[in-house]
């Protein structure tokens, strides 16, 4: 059996099943088997399709409410103090600035206090950048000449080891600091689609997914540009998912059992797409789905870098032990192809960890032992305040003060401005910045 053909005996029988219905197809399916139950008794299937609509339709009234009148997420302003943070411009300048008239006008509250929009924020950057060169990239750090596009893949197939709240705060991080992101959405679940406000059976249309670029049917493929969304968050940009992106792993063992693909292999073809869009983004956040699949694979092969998320507990480092050993497998038959993976660094990330924890402790400890600085000095500790943003779809940036505890909100910012403060600087070593 040749390499891929490994490969595909390997994937499938993790994966195996058969192509998913159409959104519309599905849709319906719903719809006409919530019809059928009514007055009769269901079915175990029937009964998951009812219920399938029932919390649909009760996400969809929530976000309503969290966000009327167009059920839209928005993102709060700032105030000089935090922009003055953010930018490194003293806040004395600020206010100066504002007295007389120079740079983007804030709005005012009514005790005279300025705030300031992300996009407002970066018009300050690039005013600074402009006006003092040598500083350029203090205030303005996206990539120069020579930079490559830094595409960072979030990992792991354990569920619940943090790998979207991770993206989310890296993403909104990133874009705060002024860098340009993309988030990409692998992970049919799609949670990170629904951070961003867009909930995937209802506002995830067909072939607006990455599989809209990735398939390989020609005439339905999409360049990867129309399928890119602006989001609420300024500096951040979405390719959503939703059930849809599984369809990739049911069609690409079809196609390369039949050989019938005359374009790229399936591994390149996620790379090649994230060409086309390279000069737009300082960095390509890859939101993987918990298993190891083409997707996976495919993204494993796109990225520069890697963050493989970690809960210390025994369970989870076991199942993670797994992980590497079939990944391992896997780029090896990947490198007998002729693939080569270039990769500026791999990380661990001890995630939802508790540094009170005696057990957890002696988790992190081997971990440290065993893989030395490939495991992140800062770890992203479990708090309350990251769990109460989550509930109201946001990170731990979206929060104002008051909203939660001063020193739970604190601990929390603190923790979580370390991680992504770690993996920015990885990013600039890669660049070659010092």
């Amino acid at each position: 059996m040749d390499g891929f053909g490994r490969i595909v005996l390997y994937l499938w029988r993790a994966n195996a099943g058969k192509p998913a219905e159409s959104r519309q197809e599905g849709k319906m399916a719903i719809a006409n088997r919530v019809e059928s139950a009514a007055g009769s008794q269901e079915d175990a299937g029937s009964k998951i399709m009812r219920h399938a609509g029932i919390l649909s339709g009760q996400l969809q009234q929530l976000r309503t409410r969290m966000y009327p009148p167009r059920s839209e997420k928005t993102l709060r302003s700032f105030s000089t103090n935090e922009v003055s943070k953010l930018t490194s411009i003293p806040d004395s300048t600020l206010k100066l600035m504002s007295t007389e008239g120079r740079g983007p006008v804030p709005s005012r509250l009514e005790n005279n206090h300025r705030l300031y929009t992300l996009a407002q924020i970066n018009e300050l950057r690039e005013l600074f950048a402009k006006q003092k060169p040598a500083d350029a990239l203090r205030f303005l750090p996206r990539r120069r000449a020579g930079e490559h596009l830094q595409v960072l893949a979030i990992a792991n197939f354990k569920g619940g080891s943090a790998k979207t709240t991770t993206c989310i705060h890296l993403s909104h991080y990133l874009a705060l600091q002024g860098y340009r992101v993309l988030a990409l959405d692998l992970d049919p679940q799609a949670s990170l689609s629904a951070m961003f406000g867009a909930q995937p059976e209802l506002d995830v249309g067909s072939n607006e997914t990455i599989y809209a670029a990735l398939r390989y049917d020609e005439a339905e493929r999409r360049p990867i540009r129309d399928i890119i969304r602006k989001t609420y968050f300024e500096g951040v940009d979405l390719i959503p998912g939703n059930l849809e992106v599984m369809e990739y792993e049911h069609e690409t063992p079809r196609v390369l059992a039949n050989k019938s693909s005359s374009g790229a292999i399936f591994f390149e073809r996620l790379k090649l797409a994230l060409s086309e869009v390279e000069a737009d983004y300082d960095v390509v956040i890859l939101d993987t789905p918990p298993s190891l699949g083409f997707l996976t694979l495919s993204a494993i092969y796109a990225a520069t870098s890697m963050i493989i998320t970690v809960h210390p507990a025994m369970l989870d480092v076991a199942s993670m032990s797994q992980f590497l050993l079939m990944m391992g497998d896997l780029i090896s038959v990947l490198n007998e192809s002729g693939a080569q993976l270039d990769q500026d660094f791999i990380r661990y990330l001890i995630t939802r960890h508790d540094p009170n924890d005696a057990p957890q402790s002696q988790v992190v400890a081997m971990l440290r032992h065993l893989f030395g600085t490939d495991v992140l000095l800062p770890t992203a500790i479990e708090s309350t305040a990251v769990e109460a943003a989550g509930l109201g779809k946001r990170s731990i940036y979206e929060l104002e003060m008051g909203q939660i505890g001063r020193d739970t909100h604190k601990r929390a910012r603190e923790s979580v401005d370390a991680v992504n403060e770690a993996i920015a600087r990885l990013i600039n070593d890669s660049w070659g910045r010092t």
